[in-house]
C-alpha cells in the first residue's frame, strides 16, 4: 500500500489548524496560502514525497 501526500492538501490543512487556533492571523496564513499555490501552480507540482 502506497500512500502518498499532495503538497496543497497539506498547506491547506496547515492554514486552516492555524486560522482556528488563531483568527489574527486569517490575513497573513490566506497571503501565504495564494502565494504558496501560484508558486507551486508556476512549477508544475508534480513533487511526490514518499
Amino acid at each position: 500500500m502506497n500512500i502518498t501526500l499532495g503538497l496543497t492538501p497539506m498547506i491547506s490543512l496547515i492554514a486552516g489548524i492555524l486560522i482556528l487556533v488563531m483568527p489574527r492571523l486569517l490575513n497573513y496564513i490566506v497571503a501565504f496560502y495564494l502565494i504558496a499555490i501560484g508558486v507551486i501552480g508556476l512549477f508544475g507540482g508534480g513533487f511526490n514525497f514518499r
